[in-house]
């Protein structure tokens, strides 16, 4: 096995949530991918806002399913 040292800022040190400074090299991607995963449901959140998306009720969300899954059905 080998080491590799990397230096991080102490503010990506908390932003990616480093318990402790020894860490397996799956565990840091790990932290990465769940980071960058956080930050995509975000933007994910903003733009259902902006676009009204997050205001529809259940039903009218399994209607836009049943359409699309309909359409591909008769496609």
């Amino acid at each position: 096995m080998r080491t590799i040292q990397i230096k991080i800022s102490d503010s990506d040190f908390e932003k990616y949530n480093f318990e402790k400074k020894d860490i397996n090299f799956t565990d840091l991607v790990d932290l990465i991918s769940l980071e960058y995963a956080r930050k995509a449901l975000l933007e994910c959140n903003r733009i259902a806002e902006n676009e009204g998306l997050s205001k529809m009720t259940m039903d009218e969300i399994d209607a836009e399913i049943k359409a699309v899954r309909d359409a591909k059905a008769n496609s």
